[in-house]
């Protein structure tokens, strides 16, 4: 070969093959810890300026932002842990992607494969260890494969009901060379409803007097909600949302009837149960959903069960159905908008009723103590853009946003249906980062924002400005709760010392402001929204405001006469 010919070298590295993938995929977003197991992936990613790289400071925060990624987008959410212990802190965001069918593919470093099955440093059997938290768990085991298997991640994360991929990176694959492929990017797969069921369902309509549809799941677009509305709105029909998918529908539209989980408003509760037809478009029917299973009968409900889910799987699997279709929502809610409307002539007035029950139900409650959790929600409620996003954890606290917040904007909510407590910090910072021009409040718990806020040095490290509400009652508020119910007066590790939040929040560089009565709520929230800083607002609670109606002597003492 002549001096100065150069050849074509058009192999790479397992970690460029995988970034390469990665960005094939539109991949724009990754979080991480780093660690040294998947140092080749790390230095790939260093040449990959289209994906913005979060650096996160638990493995738990960065799965979880990742999962707020996904359930905003649609589309997989995408983390990077080390192994072993960052794999185990990685899980609990893996369980929340599972649980709230998030599209979402965890990365993780593993031993060399001449290592493996000698339990070397750090080694954990992925396949084994994430078994039922995952839709699939691999391990990729030659760099030319890498393509391959992340392709088929992608398709697996969005297909049916979507959820989490785990992959399994040997440092010494990465290191391997392979040829470069080029690769096209997946796309979701959805069935369409056939023509005979969109008809058997109209027919249904046709005969129906107490119509209810229950909205769920993380499947929808602006397309697919659009046309939900114009289903209802055609045919008057009462539309409710399952628990901690309130965004799904505007809640002041006048036929919201309100959200179907924990704490259901009663008059919600009985026309759940006085229904002749439910339309379960989307959720699970879970344990959450359905009050703990006890507002329709297993496996036969009362109401004609009309269950729609993109996961054949799901269809029957609990309940029984009249009707199940294995559909995409977007795809059912076109067909359901092409239907001649089917109303019967009460049901106009049904839903009108329910709305009226709704917005009671959604205005505060006294509650003891100078500051009413309730109230601030409601406050929020003015000052809050419809398109502002708003995140929590898991706690008591949480019954009051349930409650007392009116989701306008479809997006706007990011919550975990597993129940998980640390949630909400690591998904308002990811959704403040996705949507930097929006405004993104969440709201903790004390016990909740402690499990991940030290995911504040990642705001402030990325220039990233949530606001966060601390609800501080100085306890494990549900627990407490239960305790009193189950176990009157006898306290145990319930009770929290919790350090000074403001001090805390400087800290980390945040702005920091402590709210002692509901009135100067207004004032704290302007500075904090006009500080250009993450912000941390401390509501000091009243622990007796155990939730909007219940107090905790009151609990104790019905216990106790019961």
């Amino acid at each position: 070969m002549a001096k100065g010919v150069k050849t074509v070298d058009n192999m790479r590295s397992g970690g460029q093959l995988l970034v390469d993938a990665l960005v094939a995929n539109g991949v724009d977003m990754a979080f991480c810890v780093p660690g040294e197991s998947y140092l080749t992936a790390l230095d790939a990613l260093h040449d990959a300026p289209s994906i913005d790289l979060l650096t996160c400071r638990q493995e738990g925060g960065a799965a979880m932002m990742a999962d707020a990624y996904g359930k905003l987008t649609g589309r997989p959410g995408v983390c990077f842990v080390t192994r072993g212990p960052g794999a185990t802190n990685a899980s609990s965001g893996i369980h929340i992607a599972f649980q709230d069918s998030t599209p979402m593919i965890l990365f993780v470093g593993q031993v060399g494969r001449s290592m493996r099955d000698r339990e070397a440093f750090q080694e954990i059997d992925y396949r084994r260890m994430f078994g039922q938290m995952a839709k699939w768990i691999a391990e990729i085991d030659r760099a030319e494969r890498v393509p391959e298997y992340v392709s088929h991640a992608f398709h697996v994360a969005m297909s049916g009901r979507p959820g989490p991929v785990v992959l399994a990176l040997p440092e010494d694959m990465l290191d391997e060379r392979a040829p470069a492929v080029s690769l096209q990017p997946a796309h979701r797969i959805q069935p369409a409803p056939a023509p005979a069921a969109m008809a058997e369902l109209r027919e249904r309509l046709g005969r129906a007097e107490r119509p209810l549809v229950v909205l769920g799941g993380n499947f929808w677009s602006d397309r697919g909600i659009a046309d939900l509305k114009a289903f209802a709105e055609a045919n008057h029909i009462p539309v409710a949302c399952a628990f901690r998918y309130q965004h799904l529908f505007d809640n002041e539209h006048s036929n919201y009837a309100g959200d179907v989980g924990i704490g259901i408003n009663p008059k919600l509760a009985a026309r759940v149960k006085g229904a002749d037809l439910l339309i379960a478009l989307g959720p699970r029917l879970g344990e959450m959903t359905t009050s703990g299973y006890t507002l329709l009968d297993i496996p036969m409900p009362k109401p004609a069960l009309v269950h729609v889910h993109p996961g054949a799987e799901e269809l029957g699997s609990v309940y029984r159905p009249a009707m199940a279709i294995n559909a995409g929502m977007d795809e059912f809610a076109a067909a359901l908008r092409a239907l001649e409307p089917a109303h019967g002539p009460g049901w106009a007035a049904d839903t009108k009723q329910a709305h009226a029950d709704y917005l009671a139900w959604s205005e505060p409650t006294e509650v003891p103590g100078p500051v009413n959790v309730g109230s601030v929600i409601h406050k929020l409620r003015a000052l809050l853009p419809a398109d502002a996003i708003v995140t929590n954890g898991a706690g008591n606290f949480a019954a009051f946003l349930h409650r007392f917040f009116r989701y306008k904007d479809f997006g706007t909510q990011l919550a975990p249906t597993s129940g998980s407590m640390g949630y909400g910090v690591p998904a308002g910072i990811a959704a403040k980062r996705m949507r930097p021009d929006r405004v993104v409040v969440t709201l903790a718990g004390d016990g909740d924002f402690m499990m991940t806020g030290q995911e504040l040095a990642t705001a402030a490290h990325h220039g990233i400005n949530p606001i966060i509400i601390i609800v501080n009652n100085g306890m494990y508020g549900t627990i407490r709760m239960h305790q009193e119910k189950h176990f009157p007066g006898r306290i145990v590790a319930t009770e929290l010392t919790n350090p000074d939040f403001q001090l805390l929040a400087r800290a980390y560089g945040a702005h920091a402001e402590k709210v002692e009565r509901t009135e100067d709520f207004d004032a704290a929230f302007d500075r904090a929204r006009a500080s250009g800083k993450p912000a941390v607002i401390e509501l000091r609670v009243d622990p007796e405001a155990i939730t909007p109606t219940a107090t905790l002597s009151g609990l104790r003492e019905a216990a106790l006469k019961g």
